[in-house]
């Protein structure tokens, strides 16, 4: 099978480029070929100043995207096409192009920007759904969402409204993927049809490997901003004593979350910045549990599958798609969100009960085996592109 894969890529890099670079060898690795569409909004920053001013119209019509890939799939002749993200150079007018070109579309879809102009259902320290089901999105202008600026987040949700209104979102697209069963019903919610959404988690490969025993101290793996809820973690940790926390990577609550640590004494909180992703599973394998505090609606939490991958536990608050990954018990503990005593009893838990946690270790591990490997993440995608192709073909005849 030939495909094209199509992927915008923010200024920040984060776990969508991973699972489409994961993707793109799953499939090579099989003999099929892949064909890559990318473009980066770093391309904004060698923008002149009235590239810049009319920048608007790029997010909702990329006029040159569209010459770009009629030029490629005339050449390449694709049989699917596999968008992950169009924000914001490649804009939804991509898919207008495959349709019309007769290209069978998917849509990964990693966060809720068709929902949310801030993609990910969250203002202010907390959860927010006042732009679910709302066209346009007019509480996410109110509040100003998007990086802070009303009139950038009125660029976005007029974005959104476009191709609301063109019906983009439910006759472009043969077929959603959604990455948890709480995702796919946030997007129902928001009004994308529920006959076009399969599920398929994203995977783990190449396979870490299972870690011999258990280790002496807890970790976390993210981004040190407020939607993780690192400060929940530290609030625990006051009462943890002497258990060693590692923090790795970085982020704009970093030197907050330092501050804290320094007021508060918090001597075995450990923070080891950004590290490679084969570090990152080494310290997982090292660690007694994963700590994921996180009070976002994630879309999936790779994170938290890599741990399974490597045999380690997790402990994570009880939301979102966390609280369908995770099984309380078996593959690790749920703790209350935003409840720092109830995180500390947890933890505290864990350290005291090494058998019970190496047990939940061997169980995370089985879960990966049977859910988040590569072979099962590439047949999975081998069947959602057939089943892309079947109902273009349909349409067609219609």
């Amino acid at each position: 099978m030939k495909v094209l894969i199509i992927h915008n890529a923010y200024q920040q890099p984060g776990g969508e480029d991973v699972v489409v670079a994961q993707e793109a060898v799953l499939l090579r690795q099989a003999g099929h070929e892949v064909i890559e569409y990318r473009r980066s909004n770093h391309e904004i920053k060698a923008l002149n100043l009235w590239n810049k001013l009319i920048l608007s119209k790029q997010l909702i019509w990329a006029g040159d995207t569209v010459q770009d890939l009629k030029a490629l799939i005339q050449q390449e002749k694709p049989h699917v096409a596999h968008f992950h993200n169009t924000f914001l150079m490649t804009s939804p007018s991509a898919y207008h192009v495959c349709q019309e070109m007769s290209i069978p579309v998917v849509q990964t879809l990693h966060n809720y920007r068709l929902l949310c102009p801030r993609a990910d259902f969250f203002r202010n320290g907390r959860v927010c759904e006042e732009c679910l089901g709302k066209t346009p999105p007019w509480p996410g202008i109110v509040h100003g969402c998007y990086r802070g600026s009303r009139a950038q987040t009125a660029v976005v949700a007029t974005m959104l409204t476009v191709h609301r209104w063109l019906k983009t979102w439910n006759e472009q697209v043969d077929v959603y993927i959604a990455l948890t069963e709480f995702a796919r019903q946030k997007l129902i919610q928001g009004g994308l049809p529920a006959e076009k959404i399969v599920l398929k988690p994203n995977c783990v490969d190449p396979d870490p490997g299972m870690r011999e025993g258990g280790g002496d101290y807890a970790l976390f793996v993210g981004r040190l901003s407020s939607e993780k809820k690192l400060l929940t973690l530290l609030e625990a940790w006051k009462k943890l004593g002497g258990i060693p926390l590692k923090l790795v990577g970085s982020g704009p609550q970093e030197t907050e979350i330092r501050q804290f640590t320094r007021e508060f004494g918090l001597e075995k909180v450990e923070f080891l910045g950004q590290r490679t992703r084969d570090q990152v599973f080494t310290l997982m394998k090292k660690a007694c549990v994963l700590i994921s505090p996180s009070e976002l609606y994630e879309t999936f939490g790779l994170v938290l599958v890599e741990a399974f991958a490597c045999g380690a536990p997790v402990i994570a608050a009880r939301i979102g798609a966390m609280a369908e990954i995770v099984e309380d018990g078996r593959t690790g503990l749920f703790f209350t969100p935003g409840d720092p005593d109830d995180l500390s009893a947890k933890v505290a838990w864990a350290f005291t009960h090494p058998q019970e946690m190496a047990q939940m270790g061997r169980r995370a591990r089985q879960e990966f085996e049977a859910k988040y490997t590569g072979d099962r993440n590439r047949e999975g995608l081998l069947n959602i592109y057939r089943l892309a192709i079947d109902r273009a073909r349909e349409r067609e005849r219609r």
